[in-house]
């Protein structure tokens, strides 16, 4: 079990697609977002304690580790997963992707609003509340995409009950 060290904050972030469009519906999508995440634990950027995928927005607790900027690996994981979502579009023709066009100066397409949300996690309290609030995300009425939450398959809730990681992502938050 890793201990999280609290001097290094954990931090609740969420993204939302563009104008809350239910872009993140397709799983070869949402998969995206979960090589993005691995590539950036893989490289000792981040460490990931919670998550979920929602058709039109993200979740995580995730905590930037020493040596690294918060505000840059945010701002890598946005483009990269905007620029990978682009190309996916692009290579199934996918007609959608004209949903995504936008007239500004520094882009064509935008996929993620501006100004995801961080919330720093200042106490173990709080860490478990967003944890709770993460894994609830998917049994909400106007969502309804399982009965239990360790049944949605984009989220951090199985791991959490059963000790399964699949996508090898998770470190485990004892709550200590």
């Amino acid at each position: 079990m890793a201990l999280i060290n609290f001097d290094y904050h954990p931090q609740f972030f969420t993204a939302t697609i563009l104008e809350w469009k239910p872009l993140l519906k397709d799983d070869a999508l949402k998969d995206i977002i979960i090589k993005s995440l691995l590539y950036l634990k893989t490289e000792g950027s981040i460490k990931v304690y919670a998550f979920v995928i929602m058709p039109n927005h993200i979740h995580l607790i995730w905590q930037i580790q020493d040596g690294f900027k918060a505000e840059n690996i945010k701002l890598r994981f946005l483009k990269f997963t905007a620029q990978q979502f682009k190309f996916r579009l692009l290579d199934t023709q996918n007609h959608s992707l004209d949903l995504y066009k936008v007239n500004a100066k520094d882009r064509q397409y935008q996929f993620w609003e501006r100004n995801s949300l961080s919330i720093d996690l200042w106490s173990p309290d709080v860490f478990m509340q967003k944890l709770n609030y993460i894994h609830d995300n998917p049994l909400q009425q106007k969502w309804e995409l399982c009965t239990y939450p360790e049944d949605y398959k984009y989220s951090s809730a199985r791991f959490y009950e059963t000790g399964i990681d699949d996508f090898g992502l998770i470190t485990h938050y004892d709550g200590d």
